[in-house]
């Protein structure tokens, strides 16, 4: 089974920075679709942006240009740089993944992909983010 395993999550202030980390187990596929996602408790997912191994992205809004994704498919690993963070984006982080044969995401998925976490079907199980004023 393919295994998702999140780090770098913790405490920092108002306008600091973290580098959160995803570690993904897979062998044999050749593309992927992956994306980023938060959640406080009782409140609803929220996506915060999704992209492939083409590069191709789609972001939130209220993202700001404050996050950055990056890849390094060597060691199968995907990093959600956070910049200038806020209270507000305190939240648990997840990582999804959906390793695909026939290509990276398809260009009309991305926005289901990424408002609804439609067609992920491997989750990690989150690093907690928590920003203080």
């Amino acid at each position: 089974a393919v295994q998702l395993v999140e780090s770098g999550g913790g405490s920092v202030q108002a306008g600091g920075s973290l580098r959160l980390s995803c570690v993904a187990s897979w062998h044999t596929y050749v593309h992927y679709c992956m994306a980023w996602f938060r959640q406080v408790p009782g409140q609803r997912r929220e996506g915060v942006v999704v992209f492939d191994d083409y590069a191709y992205n789609r972001t939130a809004d209220f993202v700001e240009d404050r996050f950055t994704v990056s890849q390094d498919k060597r060691k199968r690993t995907v990093y959600l740089q956070m910049n200038g963070l806020k209270p507000e984006d305190t939240a648990m982080y997840y990582c999804a993944a959906d390793f695909r044969e026939e290509g990276p995401c398809p260009l009309d998925t991305l926005d289901a992909r990424l408002q609804r976490g439609e067609f992920f079907y491997n989750w990690g199980q989150g690093t907690q983010v928590t920003v203080s004023s």
